[in-house]
């Protein structure tokens, strides 16, 4: 298993909208594991291919404070939603950063398993506002994107400033 890089905003690959994944196989199976790795590193609670720089339609999350409930969503498709939360929330490619955004509290989601069986389940609360932060991911979609231009625009020039300051190196010292 290998920790991955996590791209941060505001990289453009992050807009790219996600293929469906074609075949469940053994590279897959590596994949998945390496995202898990680099969520749980992280620390995260959900991570979508695209925040890895992989194209494809698959997510990755563990809500559970022990980390023993992982889950898996190939392909994830969103049949119903409703009720309404409102979480702060903050993203492994916003590092730093959290606001408040309204989503479903009830989502029902078709996907393929690991394994790539087709089901169709039902999330709540946190694991559902998860499912639905990642799929934005697969969408091209960031949390940022339900807030307002300026608060955009503002966390956009601090993290691009920051990521500036860290490319700097410190001058010799005699």
């Amino acid at each position: 298993m290998a920790i991955l890089p996590i791209l941060e905003f505001p990289d453009p690959r992050l807009r790219k909208k996600a293929a469906p994944v074609a075949r469940v196989d053994a590279g897959l199976g590596r994949l998945i594991d390496d995202m898990f790795e680099t969520m749980y590193a992280a620390p995260g609670i959900g991570l979508a291919a695209t925040q890895v720089d992989v194209h494809q339609r698959l997510l990755v999350a563990d809500v559970s404070t022990e980390r023993n409930a992982p889950q898996v969503l190939i392909n994830p498709e969103i049949l119903e939603k409703d009720g309404v939360a409102i979480t702060e929330e903050g993203c492994l490619s916003v590092p730093g950063y959290y606001e408040e955004v309204e989503r479903a509290n009830h989502v029902r989601v078709r996907f393929l398993d690991r394994e790539g069986v087709l089901r169709e389940e039902d999330f709540e609360g946190l694991l559902a506002v998860c499912v639905q932060h990642e799929i934005d991911h697969l969408n091209g979609r960031l949390f940022v994107d339900y807030l307002s231009e300026a608060k955009r625009q503002r966390i956009r020039k601090r993290l691009v400033k920051e990521r500036r300051q860290q490319e700097i190196p410190e001058p010799a010292r005699l």
